[in-house]
């Protein structure tokens, strides 16, 4: 695991941009898992800044969205699918045949989930995975519990998730209560991950993740056993972090 220590969010988001735009020059078919939030927001925004003034290509990427909503429409601003096209896929050369978010209407749900792991496995796997973290340690929606969720799944969120999502819905009745996420295994079998963190919230959670035990209760923690991680930290969420491994951080 990499670790690095980023001065501010435009740095971690510079830094985080340099190792996708790299993957993407390296590979340029690469199968790209993405994430939402407030977190990879500037990430999308100087992929978009290569995009245009370097022309970085991304004709033949193919995306898979991390997770998405039930119960919401693609045209619900709030939806996932919104926010990437939005913020992200509307302003470069994607084509919309490449693009995969879960269906958040699906009728039938389990199939929408088996037919969403199937779609990855025929497109060789994803190379690159973006991942933030929640403030109880999810990564995707995979939230606490006794077990790790293996593949793509319907979730029901938590109390605290529905809290620090509310801040993008009108009242926090309005955020949806369930959501289709990537399990843990589909994340882990991704080639290389990336994990962004921003905020002095976030920065004993990630503590935990980082260096403590492998447990459910934490569901980030998993990554200790994925073979290539980086983790990009903003200088606020680091400060348990960096008094832990100083070799190890860079």
């Amino acid at each position: 695991m990499r670790i690095v220590i980023a001065k501010d969010y435009e740095d971690m988001s510079a830094r985080a941009a340099r190792i996708v735009a790299g993957q993407i020059y390296l590979k340029p078919n690469s199968v790209l898992g993405m994430a939402t939030g407030s977190t990879p927001l500037l990430l999308y925004k100087e992929l978009i800044k290569v995009h245009k003034e370097v022309g970085l290509d991304f004709s033949e990427i193919i995306t898979f969205n991390l997770d998405e909503y039930l119960g919401l429409p693609k045209e619900d601003e709030q939806s996932y699918y919104y926010y990437m096209f939005h913020h992200f896929f509307d302003h470069i050369n994607i084509k919309k045949q490449n693009i995969y978010i879960p269906d958040g209407m699906a009728q039938e749900v389990e199939k929408e989930c088996r037919d969403y792991d199937r779609s990855i496995h025929n497109m060789g796997g994803i190379d690159l995975q973006i991942l933030g973290i929640g403030n109880n340690g999810h990564i995707g929606f995979n939230e606490p519990d006794i077990k790790f969720e293996a593949t793509t799944h319907k979730v029901k969120l938590d109390d605290e998730t529905i809290e620090a999502n509310a801040r993008f819905f009108a009242t926090i009745e309005e955020v949806p209560r369930f959501a289709i996420s990537m399990g843990i295994k589909t994340i882990m079998h991704a080639k290389k991950l990336v994990l962004l963190a921003s905020g002095e919230n976030k920065a004993e959670v990630l503590y935990h993740a980082l260096y403590g035990g492998i447990t459910p209760e934490v569901p980030a923690s998993i990554l200790q056993l994925h073979q290539d991680v980086t983790v990009i930290i903003e200088e606020s969420a680091a400060h348990l972090v960096k008094h832990k491994h100083q070799n190890q951080i860079l």
